[in-house]
């Protein structure tokens, strides 16, 4: 074997490459083991909160008077959540504590997740509120008048 055979990059491009080659080259497995693992690390940020690896789904809008924060914590209560607001940021912080019972041996973890979301100027972190209903974390925080104030509205024409 040539060392040009070990390079899939290096060969004719015009020519077919034979699937059964391909998967005995050292270097072809290689890379598809590093595309792997690079998939499998950004393939996390889209796992669901069931997971807790990587935080709940959290969905941010906002409206003329205030910025909304909506964050999703199935199987939490009240309690297992903490909601702190400073000038410029939002934070949420959970734990929910497993326990399993299996052939008279109990097991208990606790996962926990800490969600950081910066606030923008002209939010009044005083009139903060947060509410939890069907497991669903909702923080309202109002914009102060100044802020109301400097917002202009632009037309948008058609061309």
């Amino acid at each position: 074997m040539a060392f040009s055979d070990l390079i899939p990059w290096g060969r004719d491009r015009n020519q077919v490459s034979d699937r059964r080659r391909d998967d005995d080259n050292p270097m072809v497995s290689l890379q598809r083991d590093l595309n792997r693992v690079f998939e499998d690390f950004w393939g996390r940020f889209d796992s669901p909160f069931g997971s807790m690896s990587t935080g709940p789904r959290t969905d941010i809008s906002e409206t003329d008077d205030a910025m909304q924060v909506a964050v999703d914590l199935p199987g939490l209560d009240e309690k297992d959540i903490e909601v702190n607001v400073t000038d410029d940021m939002l934070t949420i912080r959970g734990e929910r504590e497993e326990k399993s019972d299996k052939d008279g041996f109990t097991s208990q973890s606790r996962r926990s997740f800490h969600r950081m979301i910066p606030v923008p100027p002209g939010v009044d972190a005083d009139k903060a509120e947060a509410e939890f209903k069907r497991g669903v974390l909702t923080v309202t925080l109002p914009k102060t008048e100044e802020a109301k104030a400097r917002v202009k509205r632009i037309d948008v024409k058609s061309g």
